[in-house]
């Protein structure tokens, strides 16, 4: 099987790295290169964090390009609160050696989407869209070119993280996440319903330390950190790991379900800023532009999870 040729656009963010590993360690994924945004923390910090994600699997030459700075219209909303003053807190990492990129990642995205054949390209976004509005607002003539969009954010029945409203990739650019859901694009949307389905224990993580690798001890000790936060918020036996549901998606589309619905993102109210307003019923007549995704067999995903970063 030819493997499917992506773009990871990533705020790392302890799950952000677990689905750039995933990604690494998957056959049937080409990582073509990596861009980094800022969301969960500042630029600086993410586009750092995605190289030391890279050496950490080994892989010194994927290509990692830093891209905006800030929102498109507003000022930059982070969380460190939940992934730590450096997005990876937890186990203590050297810093990269491999160089970032000296093109901006909205060139990369836009160049390389100009120079690979129409439709074989997929953009798999984990954090604010505001890199990938960007090139389609530079160049729209790359639009027709995305063969998909698997993005994690929003929400429907869980309804926000970050604000009673708002799930916070939405809600860090809702103006640029407006675009990316209008442009055309089949979409793909993990929002927080599936992945608080998939939510670590302490057997998953268990799992992870068990391999006795760099990889597997990293990942356990992420995790261990970055649940606190969900268990404590939700009362839930462990954390979420949101991102990596895009790249499982993309490795075995049958450990999820879904519909193919009509999404919406509210930019007006202060209210309900960053709302992904999914019309699950069908209750209107706005054309369906999103594959939303309810649910997800957790087993299987974790199981998948422990196989492919046991090769690494």
């Amino acid at each position: 099987m030819t493997p499917r040729k992506i773009i990871i656009d990533t705020d790392p963010g302890q799950d952000d790295a677990v689905a750039i590993l995933l990604a690494l360690a998957s056959p049937e994924i080409a990582v073509l290169g990596i861009t980094a945004v800022a969301g969960n923390v500042p630029l600086a910090l993410t586009e750092k964090n995605a190289r030391i994600v890279c050496e950490l699997a080994g892989r010194p030459d994927i290509k990692v390009f830093a891209g905006c700075d800030a929102p498109l219209a507003r000022a930059l909303v982070t969380a460190e609160h939940v992934h730590g003053k450096t997005g990876l807190d937890g186990p203590q990492m050297a810093d990269p050696t491999m160089p970032l990129q000296d093109q901006h990642a909205v060139d990369f995205i836009i160049e390389t989407l100009r120079a690979e054949p129409a439709g074989s390209v997929t953009l798999v976004p984990v954090g604010p869209l505001t890199n990938i509005a960007t090139a389609f607002q530079r160049a729209p003539d790359i639009i027709p070119r995305v063969q998909e969009i698997v993005l994690m954010g929003g929400a429907y029945f869980e309804v926000g993280n970050i604000t009673p409203a708002a799930e916070f990739n939405i809600y860090v650019d809702p103006e640029a996440a407006k675009i990316v859901f209008d442009a055309g694009v089949p979409l793909v949307v993990m929002p927080l319903d599936v992945t608080h389905k998939a939510l670590t224990t302490k057997a998953r993580i268990a799992a992870f330390r068990a391999m006795g690798s760099k990889v597997g001890d990293m990942v356990a000790a992420w995790t261990d950190f970055f649940e606190r936060f969900d268990m404590e918020k939700y009362g839930s036996e462990g954390a979420p790991l949101h991102d990596p549901c895009t790249v499982a998606y993309l490795i075995d589309p049958s450990l999820f379900s879904g519909r193919l619905i009509n999404v919406e993102i509210e930019t007006g109210s202060d209210l309900t800023l960053g709302m992904t307003v999914a019309d699950w019923w069908g209750v209107t007549d706005r054309p369906k532009n999103a594959l939303f995704i309810g649910d997800i067999d957790a087993e299987r995903f974790y199981a998948l999870l422990a196989e492919r970063l046991a090769r690494l």
